[in-house]
């Protein structure tokens, strides 16, 4: 214990005894210095070297000393030495060799007549002996450490890993695993697509060759994790190296593409994280212009019908993020409503936050609402959407769906709103399912609504029990869809289903093993809708680019490898059928429809399909007033609007 009761520490221990090993290390450096120089023979050594050395070897010590622990060469953890402590040593030995040039050849030198220069290759050699005996205390410690983990790794069995990328992230993979350790896990072989360093080592790991060398090189050396480090590869690649690496039974981990933007010094480990569903998509993210948006919503107010959605909660998060005058959520089901107000609460106390329960299908309550509210923008996310539900219930989804979007956009013109964006599906191109009918009529209500605006006859709307709508002459309204595929981790999307049944053992539904469907991450579905709504002249359908479409056998295939089981062995799949209203594939635009570009590539515009507005609009009313009725007949009417609907299951 020392005197104030405090315990020594054993970094202070070894401080004490490196700085007594470096007291010897700077004398015995000069000294074998003078020695080389005159053939290794002390006897040879003239007195005129020899005193200078003795008198100045106490100053020159202490004044070492002291420049080593300004150095911080006995603060650092040597255990950890890189880079970074090998600079100090530079620094202090060239400090020292200053000290010693200036020592001697001044102070000591004129301070007797009897001294003479001492030759120059005891300062050179001198200095040069001094770094290495400084360095190698040092270096040398760590470097036994790393042998004991080694031969601690070997003796208890360590976790094999393949690394993927010998770039920058991977070499910082490499330094961190090799400096810290991580468990058990040790890289053993690295692949790279560069042929050029195929063959060659870093920190002794074999470069073993490119992406074609996986599977064989994990079953050589007995891989069981697979770390992928290359953040700035194309989604395309990526997803090419993944849908191998899967097949290889490894666990997998992921640099994603957010890092290839930082110092690699700061790549970490613990920044490799597990590869999701969304990673095999094989399609880049989609790139919005966040000022666009920003200079949008900044300072207006937002309506949200369906706000406690997959999507439209989504949409209130960032909306939120852009500075809105006011955020309006409307939502029938009270439960998702409060988890959003709750969220957003905690996260933008400032913002000015109103939940409002209600049915879009209850005209007079949208009345009251937006009256009160004036919302400038509307994001119409509210509908029906689980396909073999709506066939069980189609008057449901016409009074909910197509009603519903009657309704909000009658509110919409009467109370002056300047856009109305509406959340389409590709279930409403050529649909097959009640629920992708209802969304095209969707669709084609907002295009009605359009075109009486356009044409100046907005006022002349009537609800749909006939009543006047007391719409203004001077109605501008904007009213635009936003039509994309489905939204991965949505309420009722496949995704969800497929862990549940993963966990509980299995075993996986699939419908068909040859159904396709699109899919998009739920962020970038809404990204879509908030630029769709900068880009909007009335009128339009956006349809988004994504991609290439995913086989449903294959998605569920990936879910079990990356839950770490085999799919057939672990987890059985089952296949069970097409459901009532379900098809093959989806398409995204009618053939009808071409496609026009946006500023943003991945974001297109079908043109609209023509079609009698008056006529619709009537059918439209008589088609509810079935629907209230709860017509069995439902169908057949909504087949007698839209004329691509095929009706199944009959």
């Amino acid at each position: 214990m020392g005197g104030n009761g405090r315990k020594i520490q054993h970094w202070q221990v070894m401080a004490v005894l490196l700085a007594l090993y470096d007291a010897c290390a700077v004398n015995l450096s000069f000294f074998l210095a003078l020695w080389l120089r005159f053939d290794c023979r002390i006897s040879e050594i003239p007195a005129d070297y020899l005193m200078p050395y003795l008198h100045y070897t106490l100053i020159y010590t202490a004044l070492s000393l002291v420049t080593f622990f300004f150095c911080g060469l006995y603060s650092a953890m040597w255990r950890y030495a890189s880079f970074m402590e090998l600079e100090r040593i530079v620094l202090s030995s060239f400090i020292c060799f200053i000290l010693q040039f200036v020592g001697i050849g001044f102070f000591v030198r004129h301070a007797s007549a009897e001294f003479t220069r001492m030759p120059w290759s005891y300062y050179f050699v001198g200095i040069m002996i001094q770094f290495l005996l400084i360095i190698a205390a040092r270096f040398s410690y760590r470097f036994l450490l790393l042998v004991k983990d080694h031969r601690h790794n070997n003796e208890s069995g360590y976790h094999p890993v393949m690394l993927i990328g010998a770039g920058s992230a991977g070499r910082a993979i490499i330094r961190e695993m090799n400096r810290f350790g991580r468990g058990n896990d040790r890289v053993v072989c690295i692949i790279d697509d560069d042929a050029n360093k195929w063959k060659r080592f870093i920190d002794g790991i074999p470069i073993v060759g490119g992406r074609d060398l996986i599977m064989q090189s994990a079953e050589h050396y007995h891989v069981e994790k697979i770390y992928i480090a290359i953040p700035s590869a194309a989604a395309d690649d990526l997803k090419e190296i993944l849908n191998v690496c899967k097949e290889t039974d490894c666990s997998l981990k992921l640099l994603r593409g957010m890092y290839q933007m930082v110092d690699e010094d700061r790549i970490s480990v613990r920044d490799l994280k597990d590869v999701s569903i969304e990673d095999l998509l094989g399609r880049d993210p989609i790139h919005v212009e966040m000022k666009e948006i920003y200079e949008y919503i900044n300072g207006r107010v937002i309506m949200v019908t369906g706000g406690g959605g997959s999507i439209g909660s989504e949409l209130c998060r960032q909306i939120a993020k852009h500075s809105p005058g006011q955020l309006v959520i409307f939502d029938i089901y009270e439960n998702n409503a409060y988890e959003i107000q709750q969220e957003l609460k905690r996260q933008h106390p400032e913002l000015k936050l109103s939940v409002i329960i209600g049915s879009v299908r209850d005209k007079e309550r949208l009345f009251q609402v937006f009256e009160e509210y004036r919302p400038q923008i509307v994001y119409h996310a509210a509908a029906h959407k689980h396909v073999p539900l709506m066939e069980d219930s189609p008057a449901e989804a016409v009074k909910n769906n197509a009603a519903g979007t009657y309704n909000t956009g009658l509110a919409a013109l009467k109370y002056g709103v300047e856009r109305f964006v509406l959340i389409s599906t590709d279930k409403a191109v050529n649909p097959v399912n009640i629920m992708g009918a209802s969304k095209r009529l969707c669709e084609m209500v907002i295009q009605s609504f359009d075109a009486k605006v356009k044409n100046g006859t907005a006022a002349q709307l009537k609800t749909l029990t006939g009543e006047d709508a007391g719409i203004g002459t001077d109605a501008k309204t904007e009213f635009v869809a936003v039509r994309f595929g489905n939204v991965l981790g949505s309420n009722g999307s496949v995704v969800p289903l497929f862990r549940e049944q993963i966990a509980q053992g299995g075993p996986v539904t699939v419908t068909h093993p040859d159904i396709i469907r699109y899919f998009m991450t739920i962020p970038e579905a809404v990204s879509l809708v908030m630029q769709a709504g900068t880009y909007a002249k009335g009128g339009e359908i956006f349809v988004l680019d994504m991609g290439s479409p995913v086989k449903i056998d294959t998605l569920a295939r990936n879910l079990i490898r990356l839950s770490g089981l085999k799919p057939d062995e672990d987890i059985k799949i089952v296949y069970t059928g097409l459901r009532p209203g379900e098809k093959m594939f989806e398409e995204k635009l009618m053939e009808e429809e071409g496609l026009k570009t946006t500023p943003n590539k991945l974001i297109h515009i079908g043109n609209p399909v023509a079609f009698d507005t008056e006529v619709f609009l009537e059918k439209l009313k008589a088609l509810q007033q079935a629907a209230l009725k709860g017509d069995k007949d439902i169908k057949r009417l909504v087949a007698g609007i839209v004329d691509t609907y095929r009706i199944t299951g009959e």
